[in-house]
């Protein structure tokens, strides 16, 4: 008996439609064209005999039956290519691991220790990418997570891994090492901004007890791994999390002449898929962070 079932093709372009909610992103996505695209999911909802989408305007939100198919959908596709590699490996992608992160902790402080998990298990093949700003653990093809936050995530597990400090830090070129200055005098220094997180400067502001009525202004970077580079040029004062400058602070590249590093309220987590918490992958993963910041976890002297 003949399959009831659409064509690969419109699957794929509904749910890169339904991960982005926006038929240009999936089109780039896929390589295809957005009417393309739309055509693909035209005949979806016409196979399927129901809409998948509401369009208003440029803005495109899920139906009821569009949220469910796609939460499923992303599973089944998921699978599919778990045995599609399976069968070009000759085991199971159960033994692979697929790491998600923020930039500058994939650029920066992950490279630099993520050789002993390799090297201590060479049976399991690494992925390092991207994480999403909006990262859903029901429907993810990650297996885990190294992401800041309070502890949080839906449809997942987590692990705490170390509190986040940050501090401000300067160039030796702008302000000279061993130089010493009062919260107070950040303002007679060009700020940096980190537009991944526009209310840094304020929230250290709150955490330092300091009353400032001026404006915060500055040049903008679009993350923190740029804003370390600009920082490092002595362009202006930035604040950093320390975990991703310890070289550079080691080496006097970078110091702190406004003091030591605070706590900022956040900290780093391994977040998992709940479907995902019996994976020997994602089980070997976790040990292996949950040792490798320990020394992060120790009280400080």
């Amino acid at each position: 008996m003949r399959r009831y079932l659409p064509s690969l093709s419109a699957l794929h372009a509904f749910e890169a439609a339904a991960r982005f909610m926006n038929f240009t992103k999936a089109a780039d996505d896929l390589g295809l064209t957005q009417s393309g695209i739309s055509r693909q999911i035209h005949n979806l909802e016409k196979f399927l005999g129901v809409p998948l989408f509401h369009r208003s305007g440029p803005r495109l939100v899920l139906t009821e039956v569009g949220a469910n198919y796609y939460r499923e959908l992303a599973l089944t596709l998921d699978k599919l290519q778990e045995i599609t590699i399976d069968a070009v490996r000759g085991r199971s992608v159960d033994s692979s691991l697929m790491i998600g992160t923020h930039p500058t902790m994939g650029a920066r402080w992950l490279p630099r220790r993520i050789e002993t998990f390799i090297h201590a298990h060479p049976d399991i093949p690494v992925e390092v990418t991207l994480a999403p700003a909006d990262l859903n653990f029901e429907t993810t093809r990650l297996d885990v997570a190294i992401l800041r936050g309070v502890g949080t995530w839906l449809n997942a597990r987590s692990v705490e891994l170390f509190a986040e400090e940050i501090a401000v830090v300067t160039s030796p070129k702008l302000i000279p090492l061993r130089t010493r200055l009062e919260n107070k005098d950040f303002a007679g220094f060009p700020l940096l901004q980190n537009a991944s997180r526009p209310s840094i400067w304020l929230h250290w502001l709150r955490l330092s007890g300091l009353t400032y009525q001026g404006r915060i202004q500055g040049t903008r970077f679009a993350h923190t791994e740029m804003l370390i580079n600009a920082a490092l040029q002595g362009i202006g004062i930035a604040i950093v999390p320390t975990c991703y400058i310890e070289t550079e602070l080691a080496r006097n590249e970078l110091h702190m002449p406004f003091g030591p590093p605070i706590l900022s309220g956040d900290s780093y987590f391994a977040v998992y898929p709940e479907r995902k918490a019996q994976l020997h992958s994602v089980m070997a993963f976790r040990e292996w962070v949950t040792r490798e910041t320990r020394n992060y976890r120790k009280p400080k002297p």
